[in-house]
């Protein structure tokens, strides 16, 4: 199963080393982590997306939450939640490719960050559907680079 867990923490040295040696402990690959500053800059939110049994991720949440540095776990299995992740993606273009590209870019409703002779860097932002529909669109393109950010996740308001 997919867990999305948000965990705040403080913002202090060790925290995140702490809480990957957690999963890690427990056997959990992290399949995207992506971390930064809140509302207020003493607090961060970690976006962990980690697959596994529940009643074991249940387990890890415990322990967590009993970690200082802790402010508070949530997992989003069945709450309402917005998930975006942001890719930048080089592709390969010549002449014959390149409005071709454009088209398929615009379609995602992705921005073309940088051309050149030879390539051409998308941002995109989207869930994680999204963007994988878009590499696979890329593909036969030639795709020389790609860098994603990791999923952040917030919990829809009530």
């Amino acid at each position: 199963m997919r867990h999305t867990i948000s965990v705040l923490v403080e913002n202090k040295f060790g925290v995140l080393a702490r809480i990957a040696t957690l999963f890690a402990a427990r056997g959990f690959n992290i399949d995207s982590l992506a971390v930064g500053e809140t509302e207020n800059a003493d607090v961060s939110r970690m976006t962990i997306i980690v697959r596994g049994d529940d009643k074991i991720l249940e387990q890890v949440e415990k322990q967590l939450n009993k970690l200082v540095d802790v402010i508070k776990v949530s997992d989003f299995l069945e709450a309402p939640h917005i998930e975006r992740d942001l890719a930048l993606i080089k592709v390969k273009v010549d002449k014959s490719t390149r409005s071709e590209l454009l088209q398929i870019a615009d379609i995602f409703r992705a921005n073309i960050v940088d051309v050149s002779v030879e390539s051409v860097i998308i941002e995109v932002t989207g869930d994680e559907d999204k963007l994988s529909a878009l590499i696979k669109l890329l593909a036969p393109f030639g795709i020389k680079e790609m860098v994603r950010t990791g999923v952040v996740a917030i919990a829809r308001g009530k």
